[in-house]
């Protein structure tokens, strides 16, 4: 089965549901987030304007777009999921790869070296009171 959405609408098939968080821990279905990336697989002609021409739209097949938490229908069709949306809810268009953070890798320690000197004992200071001044020497 094929969609084809009318005026300005677009199909975007949903990105996958984050299911590891950043830290490693699984998380269950309650506690995912509705993806808001997804990629168009299908665009309208576009707009009918007043003039009776049609307002191209932005985003083309096959583009990385960003949209709202709760923009757009979710439908169903053949057991794939699917979003259309209206142009106007397409918030970016995301462009070239995204490189991800590089881990932090800690290699092998080298040896210690020769345990530094434990620091000089502080002197006591002398505490003087700020009430009564010191007894002059004659």
């Amino acid at each position: 089965m094929k969609l084809q959405p009318l005026h300005d609408r677009i199909v975007v098939e949903a990105a996958a549901k984050e299911e590891i968080s950043a830290g490693g821990i699984i998380l269950p279905d309650s506690a995912q987030e509705k993806p808001q990336r997804g990629s168009v697989l299908a665009v309208g002609p576009g707009k009918m304007l007043d003039s009776g021409t049609r307002a191209a739209v932005d985003v083309k097949v096959g583009d990385i777009v960003l949209y709202g938490k709760y923009s757009g229908t979710e439908v169903s069709v053949g057991g794939k999921d699917y979003v259309i949306l209206r142009a106007d809810d397409v918030l970016a268009v995301v462009t070239g790869s995204a490189k991800p953070a590089k881990a932090v890798v800690q290699t092998a320690a080298k040896p210690a070296a020769k345990p530094a000197a434990k620091p000089a004992a502080k002197k006591p200071v002398a505490k003087t009171s700020a009430a009564k001044p010191a007894p002059k020497k004659k």
